[in-house]
């Protein structure tokens, strides 16, 4: 859990994926179109993302991949995200994060 809140507070933008994960693509493509430059952690690439997978899972985050934090910030999932983005909400957080400059 440590090492998902030091990763998380390293940029505005942070996304725990795997690069075998569609949610995941579909999330980080979303970020990218709207400007932003995330921190990605593919946990299929790393030795510890099996731990890190259940770190986010104990966190609510099921399933484990995409997940998305914003100013350091537990935000959730691909569902979530999408709502934000779709009712506006994901702008304003990415601003308020100085993860967006307009």
């Amino acid at each position: 859990m440590d090492r998902i809140a030091k990763l998380a507070s390293r940029k505005a933008v942070v996304i725990f994926s795997k690069s075998s994960c569609g949610m995941s693509h579909a999330i980080k493509r979303l970020f990218y179109e709207q400007g932003v430059g995330p921190a990605i952690y593919e946990l299929d690439e790393d030795s510890r993302g099996k731990e890190m997978e259940w770190a986010l899972m104990r966190l609510g985050c099921n399933p484990s991949v995409p997940a998305v934090f914003i100013g350091g910030k537990f935000v959730g999932s691909a569902n979530i995200v999408m709502t934000l983005h779709l009712n506006g909400s994901l702008k304003r957080m990415l601003r308020d994060a100085g993860a967006l400059w307009l």
